[in-house]
């Protein structure tokens, strides 16, 4: 009788082993399809248009280095092309493009740092004209400070050259599109957003001279930062200066988004390096 009860329990015990089994089973099958379901979905939203990074005044490989980094990480682009421009003109490419949708980015830099907007809105050409040649007709640009600068006086400068991509997004992030004037004193953000700088640089002149060379169908968007919630710049570009274009652009025609940060990461050099920065840059982008 003993033996009998003995051989009862063992295999009550094998039964209940085996349903726990079964169940984790069960439970893991449905994570992996919808995992693999997003991931499809992932790779079907991208594109094989190339997006171009651009530094600042004295900007380096680590200006952007870093935010191509995090976003490669989490998926949403991938690192394909580092193209420097050298002071004469002249191009030393490193990688290529794979033309597949991987939403792949490029990052440009200047070996002459610290040189005027005016040669490099010519470098900015030289590298759209060889992505032309390298069979790419469509391009995003994120510029940050000065790197947004000089795209924009690209675009009024050149508008859509035959031989060059179209720009087809741009943000600019804590650009100084007014110089440096701050013109908070006299009016507010809403103010400025609706009818521009109340005050006007020559740089500013220069693109309400050239907005009408501005393709319609690039869309902009505009990222600006202050140091703290009663703050009227980043540290060093006022917001109404990463803001002077809005109004410009939107009487243009063309759509434009702009959005502000504050706190110790949206000072003007930790604005690339600001994880909420990140999220809007791949939202107008690839979202």
């Amino acid at each position: 009788m003993k033996k009998w009860i003995a051989r009862f329990i063992a295999m009550l015990a094998i039964l209940i082993l085996a349903g726990c089994g079964t169940s984790q089973t069960k439970t893991k099958n449905p994570v992996d399809k919808t995992s693999s379901t997003q991931l499809k979905k992932d790779a079907s939203s991208k594109t094989a248009i190339p997006t171009v990074f651009i530094h600042g005044y004295g900007g380096t490989v680590n200006s952007f280095g870093g935010m191509i980094q995090r976003l490669e990480k989490k998926g949403e682009t991938k690192k394909e092309l580092v193209i420097t421009v050298e002071a004469d003109g002249s191009l030393q490419v490193d990688g290529q493009l794979s033309q597949k949708k991987v939403n792949p980015s490029i990052q440009v830099l200047f070996a002459a740092n610290k040189d005027n907007e005016w040669n490099q809105t010519e470098w900015i050409y030289a590298v759209l004209k060889y992505l032309k040649q390298s069979g790419v007709d469509q391009v995003n640009i994120v510029g940050h400070s000065m790197g947004g600068v000089s795209s924009l006086r690209y675009l009024t400068t050149y508008g859509q050259p035959e031989d060059a991509p179209k720009i087809q997004k741009l943000i600019a992030i804590g650009a100084p599109f007014n110089d440096f004037t701050d013109t908070a004193d006299d009016q507010t953000i809403d103010e400025l957003l609706q009818n521009g700088p109340s005050q006007q640089s020559s740089r500013y002149t220069d693109y309400s001279s050239g907005i009408a060379n501005v393709p319609k169908m690039t869309n902009f968007l505009l990222l600006a930062g202050k140091s703290e919630e009663q703050a009227t710049s980043d540290g060093t570009v006022p917001l109404t200066s990463a803001l002077a274009t809005y109004a410009l652009l939107k009487a243009h025609g063309n759509q434009v988004a702009e959005q502000i940060f504050t706190g110790q990461n949206a000072q003007h050099s930790q604005l690339h390096e600001n994880s909420a920065v990140d999220k809007a840059v791949a939202k107008f982008l690839w979202q």
